[in-house]
């Protein structure tokens, strides 16, 4: 899983598909994404201190990470994510259609730098 917070997505499959947005937050252990205006369903709300209206709350649900797609900018186009060592060592990520960079994973390595 690739996807990080932050990242531009598109939603592939279900009442959103064709959407773009960017990632609120990620929950690796259930699989799903928080997603920016996608999936949004209303909560119904009792009357209180902290909402004293009540009423339709719309709020955002989690998407499955298989639903969901990263939009490169440089290619302008979704694509996969795959993981290399740049020259200097360090572990990143990259768009497979045109090999662009997508952030970095982990610091550099001496072991992994191209010598």
């Amino acid at each position: 899983m690739l996807i990080r917070t932050g990242d531009t997505v598109e939603i592939i499959a279900g009442a959103d598909r064709g959407t773009q947005s960017r990632v609120i937050q990620v929950d690796r252990e259930k699989g799903k994404a928080l997603v920016e205006g996608v999936n949004k369903v209303y909560k119904h709300v009792r009357r209180s201190q902290k909402h004293p209206q009540g009423g339709r709350l719309s709020k955002e649900m989690p998407v499955q990470l298989s639903n969901v797609m990263f939009f490169c900018e440089s290619c302008s186009s979704r694509s996969r994510l795959g993981a290399r060592f740049s020259d200097e060592g360090a572990k990143e990520r990259f768009c497979r259609k045109c090999g662009a960079g997508a952030g970095v994973i982990s610091p550099a390595h001496a072991s992994h730098a191209k010598r």
